[in-house]
């Protein structure tokens, strides 16, 4: 009898430990069902693209939440995504480390999942879209976001200094043209 319950306590255990290896998985929603765009190599362009011109963000709260996304969905995939781990490894590194700064800047949960938060943005950007202020700042909700609703959604208002994560997505995308510079070279070089 006692060797049963150590096998079970065991067990237990053992799914404990499994149950820490849940790999966190993110999508954006324009990108679900195509086949023809890439959204990693989107995010990356538009991001790097977005954060080196900021004033273009100024009063675009709608354009500011769809950087947020794609910031949070680069932090995922570039970290786990076994593609991008060897074809972009800086990036797989230098985008993740960057996740506090705009969290932080944002008032996005630290423990926050991604797809959580890129599930609330899409929600104010569709609010936004269709100018209604208090759907967008309800979708801004507390705990996920501080302090939540209205004084969440003033903080998209204009797009704040990120140096790190600046840096992190101009090295992303430069990293991105690298690769598909050789991977051009490499199918025009012709061996006689």
């Amino acid at each position: 009898m006692r060797c049963h319950r150590r096998v079970f306590l065991m067990g237990l255990l053992g799914l404990g430990a499994c149950a820490e290896t849940v790999v966190e998985t993110a999508s954006l929603p324009e990108f679900r069902g195509s086949l023809t765009l890439d959204p990693v190599r989107q995010s990356i362009d538009q991001g790097a693209d977005m954060l080196s011109h900021p004033r273009r963000m100024d009063g675009q709260p709608g354009e500011v939440a769809r950087l947020v996304q794609a910031l949070e969905f680069l932090a995922v995939e570039l970290h786990v995504g076994a593609r991008w781990n060897s074809t972009l490894p800086m990036a797989s590194l230098q985008v993740p480390a960057a996740r506090p700064e705009w969290r932080q800047a944002f008032g996005i949960a630290a423990d926050a999942r991604a797809q959580d938060v890129i599930d609330s943005l899409a929600g104010l950007r569709g609010a936004f879209a269709a100018q209604n202020l208090a759907a967008a700042a309800a979708a801004l909700r507390a705990p996920l976001f501080t302090p939540g609703g209205q004084e969440s959604l003033a903080r998209f208002g204009a797009l704040p200094a990120l140096p790190r994560t600046t840096r992190a997505m101009r090295n992303a995308r430069q990293e991105l043209m690298a690769q598909s510079f050789d991977r051009r070279s490499a199918r025009g070089f012709v061996i006689n």
